[in-house]
């Protein structure tokens, strides 16, 4: 599926529940037209993730998601060799006299464990994936050398084999954190945007939208108190997956409305922090709670 304006793209996210202001949507629209990678910095839980996955049962694409974390390499990011076959294959030689052709036999595509990034380009897919490349952040810095070429040139090399190339470029998506700051080499590659958190109006469109079941009251109750602590000084804000989480957790107990004692019975829906619910306790819930008009 194609978009012909921003207005359509937005509208299409809309109608599968992702709620996305216009500067996100125009940044999603142009790494479409000009087939950019997009990188989605911004805190946990506002959504970074979801776009990605939104955006590729939008256009009924395949979704290849590699999940970074320290210590990632070329074999478990592009490609590594099925050993065990390979060994099989030049003991079959050897028992058919063959073995002069094992070199040359065994280093073939049959033969290559594809991972993520060669599973994005090598156009095995119907039609070109989206690619997640989850919390880049999490990643060494080295990894991101092995991304310059796939981003710059949408091709792999392989030493045994030779060079794969994207006939069609996949939609590349890089959502980080920012626990460590991202080398400028790759981001001269990416477009770039800052997802923030939500504005309460923009928060509580998301719930009635993710939540419909939820009702008016209690939606904006939610968003209310979420947004206060949110100016609160916690080791870690609540996103808006959070908020949707608390949202749900609520409706499973039949809560119409909040009271002191429902918020707090489920602060651990929204604070992962004892130090945070201690500190949102000792404020007092009530004088959070008389803020939200409850």
């Amino acid at each position: 599926m194609d978009f012909t304006s921003i207005d359509a793209l937005q509208q299409a996210l809309l109608e599968r529940h992702y709620v996305a202001d216009r500067q996100l949507v125009t940044s999603l629209f142009l790494a479409l037209k000009l087939q950019k990678p997009l990188l989605l910095e911004g805190e946990a839980g506002v959504g970074k993730t979801e776009i990605a996955k939104t955006l590729a049962a939008l256009q009924q694409r395949p979704l290849i998601r590699l999940q970074c974390y320290e210590g990632l390499d070329v074999a478990t990011t592009m490609y590594e060799w099925n050993y065990t076959r390979q060994i099989l294959q030049i003991r079959m030689l050897e028992a058919a006299g063959q073995a002069a052709t094992a070199l040359e036999q065994i280093f073939s595509p049959e033969f290559l464990i594809r991972r993520p990034l060669l599973q994005a380009i090598d156009g095995s897919h119907a039609q070109s994936p989206v690619l997640l490349i989850d919390e880049l952040d999490r990643a060494d810095e080295e990894f991101e050398a092995f991304l310059l070429e796939l981003l710059s040139d949408w091709q792999i090399s392989i030493p045994e084999i030779g060079t794969v190339r994207a006939e069609v470029p996949p939609t590349v998506i890089i959502t980080s954190n920012r626990t460590r700051e991202v080398h400028d080499a790759l981001k001269r590659r990416c477009l770039f945007y800052w997802v923030d958190y939500p504005s309460l109006a923009r928060e509580f469109q998301i719930v009635t939208t993710r939540i419909p079941g939820a009702g008016e009251r209690l939606s904006q109750q939610v968003v209310m108190f979420v947004q206060e602590l949110r100016r609160m000084e916690l080791f870690k804000l609540p996103g808006v997956a959070e908020t949707l989480d608390w949202t749900s957790a609520l409706m499973a107990l039949d809560a119409r409305e909040l009271s002191a004692e429902l918020v707090d019975d489920t602060l651990g829906a929204i604070l992962k922090y004892q130090d945070d619910i201690a500190q949102v306790r000792g404020t007092g819930l009530k004088a959070l709670l008389q803020k939200v008009g409850v």
